[in-house]
């Protein structure tokens, strides 16, 4: 579920040429942008800032080895009208800084609860992809007091994770070895968003797997049914239709018959990485529901 060791560099260089890498990567967001680094029992975790001033916050969680750069397509539409901070995942690659393992559950709610806090953030609008579907969805359970909703698209925790999904991460790489005009037709091949995304987001990616040790982790834990059940806040759930770690169909009725009064969507045309494959359907999609949670709030 979570890394048994303290992510790191294997030398200052590396971390060095990462992050050269990781700001050229952020100069895909819209101008201006801010940057935070707030302090947490477990590490220093940074944040970035983009959009209005009013408006309830939306925060976002990256996948597994992806960085903040990973949410491009959706920060114009979200800042439109609301403040956007999307936070580098305290272990994995960035400019995060782990000095203690978050260990299970607890831990990773414990510092997500510190960061939203330090930011001064309440009632807030979790949006994860993938592993951040998994850290939105335990927050939900384990430290939800400064939630409005949560949204995971294509989450972990909801089915246990299959070989196939393994297959689909080791086909990625092979087809990063294709010529790059031919990247993008592979990329919708193997509904792998990241072989035709923009170099400037794919270049952290490729140096972490060189120089972060260690870049995997276990496979996240399932959520039991009682978990899920327990969950009062609103929930949107986006499911691709080919999504490599879920079995969309059956994701939708497990969330549906256990989450109260859940959303659910599988999105067509559509794999894992559904907010980069569709972004115009999770930009829609994301800013109604969070309209319609402020709209039925009794403090709206």
């Amino acid at each position: 579920m979570t890394r048994t060791s303290v992510g790191h560099f294997v030398s200052d260089e590396a971390r060095a040429k990462f992050l050269v890498a990781y700001d050229r990567a952020m100069e895909l967001w819209p101008s201006p942008r801010q940057e935070f680094d707030v302090e947490t029992g477990h590490g220093t975790v940074h944040v970035h800032r983009y959009g209005a001033t009013t408006g309830e916050p939306i925060v976002l969680l990256h996948g597994h080895a992806g960085h903040p750069s990973n949410w491009y397509p959706q920060i114009a539409a979200l800042g439109e009208h609301h403040p956007v901070y999307a936070i580098d995942t305290l272990d994995d690659p960035g400019r995060s800084v782990q000095r203690v393992v978050a260990a299970g559950s607890e831990g990773n709610a414990a510092w997500l609860g510190e960061v939203l806090a330090g930011l001064g953030l309440e009632r807030v609008h979790l949006v994860g992809a993938s592993y951040g579907g998994w850290l939105a969805l335990n927050q939900a359970i384990h430290a939800p007091e400064r939630l409005a909703s949560v949204v995971p698209l294509d989450p972990g925790g909801i089915e246990k994770v299959s070989a196939r999904f393994y297959l689909h991460m080791v086909g990625g790489l092979f087809g990063m070895l294709a010529p790059r005009p031919l990247r993008p037709a592979v990329g919708r091949l193997l509904a792998n968003p990241a072989l035709g995304a923009p170099r400037e987001m794919v270049a952290p990616l490729m140096l972490a797997m060189r120089s972060y040790k260690p870049l995997s982790r276990p496979p996240v834990r399932l959520f039991t049914d009682e978990e899920l059940a327990a969950i009062t806040l609103p929930v949107l759930v986006l499911v691709g239709r080919r999504s490599a770690l879920l079995r969309p169909r059956r994701a939708v009725e497990r969330v549906t018959a256990l989450i109260p009064g859940v959303r659910a969507e599988i999105v067509e045309r559509a794999g894992h990485g559904l907010n980069l494959e569709r972004p115009d359907v999770v930009n829609e999609r994301l800013l109604g529901f969070v309209g319609a949670v402020g709209r039925e709030s009794p403090a709206a």
